[in-house]
């Protein structure tokens, strides 16, 4: 990619990348992007990792802005954690299903309706549904918590299916189910997986809890995106095969230049519809004009910040300590 580009559409061209890098160091910024991120992004942040790692990282630092290059519910993290700093999101839009198939009015329905119901929740949702949950969890941390709670205690999970279906079988509870996927991890294909299986026989495959059981009953590892970059740099295997978001195998390759990371296939082989369509609306442009303007901030209603982190605190006080996140940047 050109780092070169005239954004304004008139005058010089500027240097991107260099023009970002002094923004940072005036607006004393810490730039953060997810492992699902452009190559580009990543290269540039100051940290790469999953998204409540990166959001804790940012908390700990003495940056005033913190400039998350993700999503919107990732950059509202970094905000209930850290509400005197200023977050921004180079690109507003940048959304995700899981958070638009849970809209806070009708999970707080669907958690009336179930009174008795203790309210495990998924990271990936917004800041108002973190607000009604009792316990935040991660891909990472889920399983962990689970166990601590009584057998007897029924459970509502939202809003991934797939996760929330996976979990039940790893620890077998009959939590009740949210209807939500993850467009990116449901257009893996069984089919094209088998065929890719046949050309490497030795590759493991790893895969994202949130891909669909068919996905997960081929894979050799299922963990979070952190879990599946340990196992991948820790594989004695010289070919992998990854299904989840293609852009992690950037960190992958980084990490590990002399293997081969494989990404998981489409309905059709070769459809690139694996790539998640919001982490691709941030680009360096807009990381850069965002950094230039402070635009757009995310805010968090005060009484909403204070409930979603309780539920997130009482995560973090049940599941222990994180994945440390991966510096990358200088």
């Amino acid at each position: 990619m050109d780092a070169r580009l005239n954004l304004l559409g008139g005058g010089p061209a500027i240097d991107v990348k260099a023009e970002i890098l002094a923004l940072k160091a005036t607006r004393n910024a810490v730039i953060l992007a997810h492992y699902y991120q452009a190559p580009e992004i990543q290269d540039i942040a100051d940290f790469v990792g999953d998204s409540l790692d990166l959001s804790r990282k940012a908390a700990a630092t003495e940056a005033d802005v913190i400039a998350f290059c993700g999503v919107k519910f990732m950059a509202e993290v970094a905000k209930i954690l850290s509400p005197q700093k200023t977050v921004i999101l180079p690109d507003l839009k940048a959304g995700c299903s899981l958070e638009d198939s849970c809209p806070p009015d009708d999970f707080a329905r669907f958690r009336r309706a179930h009174p008795d119901h203790l309210s495990l929740t998924y990271i990936n949702c917004s800041a108002a549904v973190k607000a009604e949950s009792d316990i935040i969890v991660t891909s990472s941390s889920a399983e962990k918590i689970i166990n601590q709670l009584p057998s007897t205690q029924k459970i509502l999970f939202a809003p991934d299916k797939h996760l929330g279906a996976w979990l039940n079988r790893k620890t077998g509870r009959d939590m009740l189910l949210w209807d939500g996927t993850c467009i990116v991890h449901e257009r893996f294909s069984v089919t094209e997986l088998l065929k890719l299986k046949a050309l490497h026989p030795a590759a493991p495959v790893l895969a994202h809890p949130e891909c669909p059981a068919p996905i997960l009953e081929l894979a050799h590892y299922v963990g979070a995106t952190s879990g599946i970059l340990n196992y991948a740099l820790n594989s004695p295997e010289p070919t992998l095969i990854v299904a989840t978001e293609p852009n992690i195998i950037h960190q992958m390759q980084k990490a590990a230049p002399h293997k081969n990371f494989i990404g998981a296939p489409g309905a059709d082989g070769n459809c690139g519809c694996n790539m998640c369509p919001f982490m691709a609306l941030n680009t360096l442009d807009k990381l850069y004009l965002s950094l230039r303007d402070l635009t757009p901030q995310i805010e968090v209603p005060e009484d909403v910040r204070l409930r979603a982190k309780l539920s997130l605190d009482r995560m973090l006080e049940m599941a222990g300590s994180v994945s440390p996140v991966r510096v990358t940047g200088d």
